[in-house]
C-alpha cells in the first residue's frame, strides 16, 4: 500500500510557488513565411491576458519592415502581422529570437516556411531566446524540438500536475495506479489526436475551467478516502482518470494545433509530442513514488493533522482555478 501522506511538507514545498496561477495551456507562435526570394509575411501570436502579451520579436538586422505591425486579435489570442523585406540570399544563417522569453517561464514555438512548401520548426524557451535558421535541420533537432515541447507542456502545468498527484492520492495499489495512469495516459492521447488532426476542438477558456474543475472535484475524494468513506471515484479511480483525460488532452492538444502544421508534418508531431508529454508525467510519478519509499525506509513521520493538507491543498486550488476562470470566461462574453 502507498503512504503518500509522508510526502505532505515536500508537496506544499514543490507547489506552492505557483499554486495562484497555473501556466497558460497553449505556448506562444511565431510564423515567418517567405512568400518569394525577397518578401516575408510574419505572424505573431500569444494567449491573451497573459505574461507572454510583453513579450517583443527581435528579426535579423538585415530584415526590413515593409508594412505593420497591424493588429488582428481576438479575446483568446493577441495576433500580430507584418511584412518584410529580405536580401537575395536567402534566410539560412539570419538569427531569429523573442526579447524577454529569458524572464518567463513558457516557449515560443518558431515556424519557418519557405516558398516550396518546406518547413523548419524549432522552440525557443528561457534559455535559448533566438536561433539561427538553417538550410535542413537534422531530423534529431526535430524529435527534441517536438518531444522536448511535449515534456514541458506537462512539468510546467501545475494544474496537469496536481491532477495526476490527487490521483496518486487516492488509489490503494499499485496494480490500480497503472490502471489509473494507463487510462489518463489513453485519454489524453485520444483528445489529443482528434483535436491535433482538426476532428474536434474546445476553446481555451472553457478548457481551463473544465481542467480547473478536474482538480476540485479530487479534492473530497480524497477527504472520503482519508476518512475511510468509498465512492466510484476511490474504487475505480481509473474511470475517472480516463473521463477527466479526455479534458486535459485538449488542453495538451493546444500546444500542437497553435502551429498550424500541413497535414504531412502532424503525424510525427503528434507522435513525438504525445512521448514527451508520457515521458514528463512519468517522471513526476516516479518522484512523487521515489519520495515516498524514501520516506516510508527512513521512517519519517508528520503529525495527523498534517495528512490533511494534501487534500484541502488540492481542492482549494481546484475551487479557486473553476471560479477564477469561471469568472474570466463570463467577463470575456459580449
Amino acid at each position: 500500500m502507498m503512504r503518500l501522506r509522508w510526502l505532505t511538507p515536500v508537496i506544499c514545498s514543490v507547489f506552492l510557488p505557483g499554486m495562484v496561477r497555473a501556466h497558460d495551456v497553449q505556448p506562444a507562435y511565431l510564423e515567418v513565411q517567405q512568400t518569394d526570394a525577397t518578401h516575408l509575411a510574419a505572424i505573431w501570436k500569444v494567449p491573451a491576458r497573459t505574461a507572454l502579451t510583453g513579450l517583443t520579436v527581435a528579426f535579423p538586422a538585415e530584415w526590413r519592415v515593409s508594412s505593420g505591425p497591424t493588429d488582428a486579435s481576438s479575446r483568446e489570442n493577441v495576433v500580430t502581422r507584418w511584412m518584410l523585406a529580405c536580401p537575395t540570399d536567402g534566410l539560412d544563417g539570419r538569427r531569429l529570437g523573442v526579447i524577454g522569453l529569458e524572464t518567463i517561464p513558457a516557449d515560443v514555438m518558431v515556424r519557418i516556411v519557405r516558398p516550396d512548401g518546406s518547413a523548419v520548426v524549432t522552440r525557443l524557451t528561457p534559455a535559448a531566446t533566438s536561433f539561427v535558421i538553417e538550410a535542413k535541420p537534422g531530423v534529431w533537432h526535430l524529435v527534441m524540438t517536438y518531444t522536448l515541447l511535449g515534456v514541458d507542456h506537462i512539468l510546467m502545468g501545475v494544474d496537469h500536475l496536481l491532477f495526476v498527484l490527487g490521483l496518486l492520492l487516492i488509489v490503494k495499489s499499485r496494480w490500480m495506479l497503472l490502471k489509473t495512469i494507463t487510462a489518463f495516459a489513453l485519454a489524453h492521447s485520444l483528445t489529443l489526436a482528434v483535436a491535433t488532426l482538426g476532428y474536434a476542438s474546445a476553446p481555451v477558456m472553457p478548457l481551463n475551467a473544465a481542467i480547473a474543475l478536474s482538480i476540485f472535484f479530487l479534492g473530497p475524494e480524497m477527504v472520503r478516502r482519508k476518512r475511510g468513506q468509498t465512492s466510484l471515484t476511490i474504487e475505480h479511480p481509473w474511470v475517472i482518470a480516463f473521463a477527466f483525460g479526455l479534458v486535459h488532452g485538449f488542453g495538451f492538444a493546444s500546444g500542437l494545433t497553435a502551429l498550424g502544421l500541413s497535414h504531412n508534418e502532424i503525424p510525427p508531431a503528434l507522435l513525438l509530442f504525445n512521448v514527451g508529454v508520457e515521458i514528463g508525467q512519468l517522471m513526476f510519478v516516479a518522484v512523487i513514488l521515489g519520495l515516498e519509499e524514501s520516506f516510508r525506509v527512513l521512517e519519517v513521520h508528520w503529525t495527523r493533522w498534517a495528512e490533511w493538507i494534501p487534500a484541502y491543498t488540492v481542492g482549494s486550488l481546484g475551487a479557486f482555478w473553476t471560479i477564477q476562470r469561471t469568472a474570466m470566461l463570463i467577463g470575456a462574453m459580449p
